[in-house]
């Protein structure tokens, strides 16, 4: 009686074994024909998307609302990252997309980098995402003709493309205003929170970053010194208190 009950346990162990083994054929089946037909749905979308580009290559380039709606669809898709490289070969944005549309942000990339080195003299390397747009949109001094119609969206997409140059140009957001680095060096949360009070405020002293976040007076001396030699703030002497203003504030309000 013991020898038949062993049998059994040990024929319902191998079933086991073989049912487990079967399932898990059929999900890596299951998991490979999803794969597939995804696979042949995002050819198709890539497709489409490549004929729309070529058919409407002359708005995407000069129509920034009708570049938007177009640009609106890739944000969740295999496309986001529109540009990636800075010229974007090799890219899925420049295989899809052909190469009008591609060098519109190559074009503009090149230009946000020359606007982003002429200001940093003024700004320390951190410059208003609206201020680089008013200037692109503007053009260069004395070049008639020199401006691209574009929009603060399709700025940040050109900066998107400047991802491969090693984060030498970033998007920073401050006291909810997008800004561009330009500089290598990382803020520190202690920098990054005093940009953000001079956003909001217009100005700090020393006392209200004591005041205002708590701060030892050391630690908020030390923050502001960083800050000024690295040109991302200005100093005002003429009030009973120096004061200090973001230079890319005052630019983005001008």
């Amino acid at each position: 009686m013991a020898s038949n009950r062993r049998g059994v346990g040990l024929n319902a162990f191998s079933n086991a074994a073989i049912s487990a083994d079967q399932y898990a054929r059929h999900g890596q089946a299951l998991r490979t024909s999803h794969a597939e037909a995804l696979g042949n749905q995002l050819s198709v979308f890539q497709a489409a998307l490549h004929n729309f580009s070529l058919t409407h290559a002359k708005d995407i380039r000069s129509n920034p609302t009708f570049r938007a709606e177009f640009a609106h669809p890739l944000a969740g898709s295999n496309v986001k990252g529109a540009g990636s490289g800075v010229n974007g070969k090799g890219s899925v944005w420049a295989k899809m997309l052909g190469s009008s549309v591609n060098d519109f942000y190559f074009e503009l990339a090149v230009r946000v980098v020359e606007v982003c080195r002429e200001t940093r003299s003024e700004n320390g390397g951190m410059i208003a995402v609206s201020e680089v747009q008013k200037r692109v949109t503007k053009g260069r001094a004395g070049l008639v003709g020199g401006g691209m119609d574009v929009t603060e969206d399709d700025i940040l997409r050109a900066i998107e493309s400047l991802e491969p140059l090693g984060g030498m140009f970033k998007q920073q957001t401050l006291g909810g205003s997008k800004f561009i680095r330009s500089v290598p060096k990382e803020l520190n949360p202690d920098q990054a929170t005093v940009l953000e009070v001079i956003q909001v405020l217009g100005y700090v002293t020393i006392s209200m970053l004591q005041a205002n976040l708590d701060w030892e007076r050391a630690r908020a001396i030390a923050v502001i010194d960083d800050l000024v030699a690295d040109s991302l703030v200005w100093v005002d002497l003429q009030a009973e208190e120096a004061e200090y203003w973001s230079p890319a504030s005052l630019h983005e309000g001008g």
